[in-house]
């Protein structure tokens, strides 16, 4: 079970660069046409839809959309956007991961809210400086020390081991 939901986790994320590429051929050079409304929750994030990623999350979570000005929406707004600095990958990338990240999680019994996900992971990145980690690979090594048993903090810990510059080649 635990190969098959890393498996699930590799294949998203391959898939992740084709969603960028496609986006520009598609629309053109740079350009983005929103396909879904704000009163829609997808089931993800495509790079073409018009929904705020915090928003999405934050509704994902709650299991219905949520309005703008909703405190669950404003603070996972700021989660992500703290978060976002020390990734390389967007904020839309980076909702459609955590709620990948939530769905393996619930699967073994270990759930944990979005925003404690999101502000662990940019802790640790945020002590790697200007050198930005990936936030799909994070995930990843998370659930491994889930699954393991380890818990939250424990979790962190670990990843926080890995991600120091002086762990790094």
């Amino acid at each position: 079970m635990r190969a098959a939901a890393v498996l699930c986790l590799v294949l998203a994320l391959a898939a992740c660069g084709r969603d960028d590429e496609g986006e520009k051929r598609a629309g053109g050079e740079g350009s983005v046409v929103a396909t879904t409304s704000e009163t829609d929750l997808p089931a993800w994030l495509n790079p073409t839809d018009g929904t705020d990623p915090a928003r999405w999350l934050a509704g994902r979570e709650a299991g219905h959309a949520l309005p703008a000005d909703d405190p669950a929406a404003r603070a996972m707004a700021a989660s992500l956007k703290t978060a976002q600095e020390g990734f390389i990958e967007d904020q839309r990338m980076m909702a459609n991961r955590t709620v990948q990240l939530g769905q393996m999680l619930g699967e073994i019994g270990r759930q944990e809210p979005y925003t404690a996900l999101l502000d662990g992971f940019g802790a640790i990145a945020a002590r790697r400086g200007r050198h930005k980690s990936l936030y799909g690979e994070m995930c990843q090594h998370y659930f491994n020390a889930r699954a393991q048993g380890a818990d939250h903090a424990a979790a962190l810990a670990r990843l926080g081991e890995k991600n120091t510059p002086e762990a790094r080649p």
